[in-house]
């Protein structure tokens, strides 16, 4: 017989094209030549295979390949017949192999000997990106895993099609990506592939049109559409165009068309001409954003009573090369209201009671999103129907509601209720406290083994494991796992801890001050108990809840401060009794830097010295948010030369006090870093001995080294914070607080001291004032310590009114912004209205009479760290001086925050 090559293609029998691939063939051929047998196609014939081997391999196993191929040895097969057909489908339907050949080599009587020869698709090695940041590659490449896999058509468009919708869902609607292939020299069989990504601009939509909306208009429609907003332009309504071009004089009809009447198309083509003033960047058009939006939409239709409120349809077209249009067509259908509501399975409770509850009433607008709130769980009020029994261990309540007849405008609804039996907690356990002891956990679970079962009690323990600062306030989850047979619970409490010790290091050179810097370290969970045990240093020893502070700030010679505290939670070990301990000492210098002869002299020094010892206790009424404290504390002021700088008649001399003060406080908010929603208020008091009325000799005319050696005075402060979430987002939170402080006295025989004053206005942070004996009051927009009566007098000798203020007000808006959650590093942005004054004297005093300020600025949280703030606020009222009465508004101007600030 002739060699001629035979080529069994699947159309044989089978009608399948032969598969190619881009790369061109195998680089992989047999060595040594073969021999193949021509066959008649006319005569098919059966043959038994008597050898059967594949050529054309570079990583895929022969045996395998064969096996793939359902041809084995000893096997029967038809020549031509559905055999070798049936070896080429098994083998293209596994998507490795590019182009396949079976070929007969030798035939011995009735044995046939076959070649399998084939093109191996290669495999791609490695995936490349251009044209995008590394936070997208890195994102990109989670959605595009495709190393290692074979090359073929369909893996590259899917890759190809994941990268677009992915820009895509970030707005860029535009976006085009290429694929390069290229041969990978490195590996056999291999290539390399690259996404080349042009992301173009983001589209943005130019107007989003409502239709069929005839009960609720159209800018309340698109205001709950959070993420879909048009370009922000100053869109002017007809009547409104009217109005202004009849004043001027002018027809709008002769503005617009030259003609009369006119048509809201026409007015709105003219406003899109004309009027193009961006004020935001808001309008990116994002489409999971718009998904979710056109679901808002049909809530909030359904709250407002339209139950059957529906998106007809919505088309997105295209304005220009870079804006879209959005067309929104919407049936309303009619509003609800609720008729008659009933009761229905309740035995523990009457109707009467859980209508109380519900607060939902005969002809009130039909709102589904509030039925459920109340019927199961609201956290702006805490207080619905489920809370009537789960309070009460009643676990396993349930309660639907089901329209039972809906007659023209109105819905009849009952309430079916299973109540079930009162459940126990049966265990309490607790997970994830590698470095938190377990009582320290314990003792702040409000939920027992043995008592009924009550979901106030489990929402205040997560709160209050979360006001600790030990775990993650986003991820304590209680995993609940009920029995009914047993009518028990048991409860784990998962929780996740993070890092709570903190570092402070701030450092630089401050020139003629010389170095200025801070060290802190505070250890949030620290352990006299296990100093003894090793295995509990990470590094310190940790795990029983008790606070060390540790803290040196430096502002060359001028300013030194030295400080350290302790704090014992749990006084006893039984009752949440917070002992406290502290001690500071505080040196400030003046030093000449202005006289050649004298450069670095000391002038002077004022140092104070003291000592402070508290206890702290929760109480349960009014209600158990209560906190009272009592501290007694004993400062050593001690002046050198300085005692001019707060009005004192000496320069050198030695005050001291001694002063009880009491604290009540409340506070509910839900975590400490970022609330939330609740509140924080704070009424304290410092008082001190009325020396004076000890000894008579003492008044107006003494001499001030005798009516100040021990301080007389008292000090009241009021602080009160409110957070709430907008529009029920956990991200965008309103925040409103108040301030008030002012110092007396006990008489008119001395009168107020000239020490523990009021200094009001930059950031309010010490370390940066440097002020001692006084009270420290931030207001952005304006110059630290630049609100303070007798600020141009200071330093004078025989002032007319003593440094600082008697009395103070203050009020603060801000509204925040949750950037990040993450406890390594939570970030919030805020903007905020401020306004406040302080006063020298009573008589001065007027309340509406304020330095108002507004900005915006951020804050990230970081746990070694604590709370670092940035900001920039405008002041839009003048601090007048001697030197110059009339200075205009403050302005604007950048302050830093280190810490939690309170006022």
């Amino acid at each position: 017989m002739k060699k001629h090559l035979l080529i069994i293609y699947l159309l044989l029998l089978t009608g399948v094209a032969e598969a190619q691939i881009r790369l061109g063939q195998s680089r992989y051929t047999r060595q040594e030549p073969v021999d193949i047998i021509d066959l008649d196609y006319s005569n098919p014939k059966t043959y038994r295979i008597a050898g059967i081997e594949a050529v054309g391999l570079s990583t895929l196993d022969e045996t395998a390949i064969i096996s793939l191929a359902g041809l084995r040895l000893d096997d029967e097969i038809t020549v031509p017949g559905d055999a070798i057909s049936g070896a080429l489908k098994k083998l293209w339907a596994q998507g490795i192999i590019g182009d396949v050949k079976i070929l007969v080599t030798k035939i011995e009587g009735d044995d046939i000997y076959l070649l399998l020869d084939l093109t191996e698709r290669p495999r791609f090695s490695r995936v490349e990106f251009s044209g995008i940041n590394k936070t997208q590659v890195g994102e990109l490449k989670d959605k595009v895993n495709i190393r290692g896999r074979v090359v073929r058509d369909d893996v590259l468009n899917n890759a190809q099609r994941n990268i677009r919708e992915y820009f895509v869902d970030k707005g860029f609607l535009n976006a085009e990506v290429k694929v390069i292939q290229e041969r990978d020299t490195t590996l056999p069989n291999s290539v390399k592939l690259r996404f080349d990504v042009e992301k173009k601009s983001k589209v943005r939509i130019n107007e989003i049109r409502i239709s069929g909306n005839e009960n609720i208009t159209a800018p309340r429609i698109k205001k709950k559409m959070k993420g879909t907003n048009e370009h922000a332009r100053v869109y002017i309504f007809k009547d409104l165009i009217s109005r202004f071009l009849n004043l001027s004089g002018k027809n709008l009809g002769d503005v617009i068309t030259k003609r009369n009447p006119v048509t809201d198309d026409q007015v709105r083509e003219y406003i899109n001409k004309n009027f193009k003033l961006n004020f935001f960047n808001g309008s990116k058009f994002v489409r999971s954003d718009y998904r979710d939006d056109k679901n808002s939409v049909i809530d909030f239709y359904n709250s407002r009573g339209y139950r059957d409120a529906e998106i007809l349809s919505d088309s997105i077209y295209r304005f220009d090369d870079s804006r879209i249009n959005i067309d929104i067509d919407i049936e309303e259908g009619q509003q609800y209201y609720y008729r008659n509501i009933t009761f229905s399975g309740n035995y523990i409770h009457s109707d009467a009671e859980l209508q109380a509850k519900l607060g939902i009433y005969k002809g009130d607008i039909y709102n589904k999103e509030k039925m459920d709130k109340r019927l199961n769980y609201d956290p702006q009020r805490g207080d619905d129907v489920s809370s009537l029994y789960q309070d009460n261990g009643y676990l396993f309540f349930t309660i639907d509601d089901v329209e039972v007849n809906v007659k023209a405008d109105s819905i009849d609804v009952e309430l079916r209720i299973f109540e079930g039996p009162q459940v126990t907690v049966n265990s309490v356990s607790i997970e994830g406290n590698e470095r938190t002891s377990d009582h320290v956990v314990m003792r702040e679970i409000r939920i027992l083994p043995g008592q009924k079962f009550d979901r106030s009690a489990l929402v205040r323990t997560i709160r209050e494991l979360s006001q600790i600062g030990y775990f993650n306030p986003e991820n304590i989850e209680p995993d609940m796992r009920p029995n009914f047979e047993d009518a028990t619970v048991d409860i784990t409490f998962k929780l996740e801890e993070r890092p709570n010790d903190q570092i402070e290091l701030s450092g630089g050179w401050g020139g003629l001050f010389g170095f200025v810097g801070t060290v802190g370290l505070t250890f949030n969970n620290f352990s006299i108990k296990n100093i003894k045990d090793f295995s509990k240093w990470r590094p310190l020893p940790v795990g029983d809840g008790q606070k060390v502070s540790l803290r040196v700030q430096a502002n060359g010679r001028s300013f030194q401060n030295y400080s350290m505290s302790f704090t014992e939670p749990w006084f006893g070990g039984k009752k949440p009794n917070a002992l406290s301990f502290s001690f500071n000492h505080s040196v400030q210098r003046q030093i000449d830097f202005f006289n050649r002869n004298n450069f670095g002299q000391e002038l002077g020094s004022f140092k104070i010295t003291g000592a402070t010892i508290g206890l702290a206790k929760r109480v349960t009424w009014p209600d158990d948010y209560f906190q009272v404290s009592n501290s007694l504390q004993f400062q050593v002021y001690d002046f050198d030369e300085y005692g001019n700088f707060f009005g004192l008649s000496y320069n050198t001399g030695t005050a001291r006090s001694v002063a009880l003060n009491t604290t009540i406080a409340r506070n509910n908010i839900d975590n400490p870093i970022y609330p939330r929603f609740g509140s924080n208020i704070t009424l304290s008091a410092s008082m001190t001995p009325p020396y004076t009325s000890m000894n008579p000799g003492i008044n107006q005319e003494s001499p001030d080294e005798e009516k100040y050696q021990w301080l007389e005075y008292h000090k009241w402060m009021f602080d009160a914070s409110l957070y709430t979430p907008v529009f029920g987002s956990n991200k965008l939170v309103l925040s409103a607080r108040t301030h008030l402080g002012f110092v007396g006295s006990y008489g008119d025989r001395i009168g107020i001291i000239p020490l523990e004053r009021f200094v009001l206005g930059g950031d309010g942070m010490n370390m940066n004032n440097f002020a001692l004996g006084q009270e420290i009051i931030g207001l952005r927009g304006y110059e630290n310590q630049s609100i303070t009566p007798g600020r141009e007098f200071r330093g004078q000798a025989n002032a007319p009114i003593p440094y600082g203020g008697v009395v103070y007000n203050k009020h603060v808006m801000e509204l925040r912004f949750l950037v990040s959650p993450n406890p390594s590093a939570t970030i919030f942005l805020l903007g905020f209205a401020e306004a406040g004054n302080n006063w020298g004297n009573y008589a001065d005093y007027n309340p509406y009479d304020l330095k108002k300020s507004a900005g915006f600025g951020a804050r990230i949280f970081m746990p070694a760290f604590g709370l670092l703030g940035i900001d920039w606020g405008y002041g839009f009222d003048e601090i007048p001086t001697l030197q110059n009465p009339n200075p205009g508004p403050s302005g604007g101007m950048f302050h830093f925050t280190i810490g939690q600030q309170f006022r």
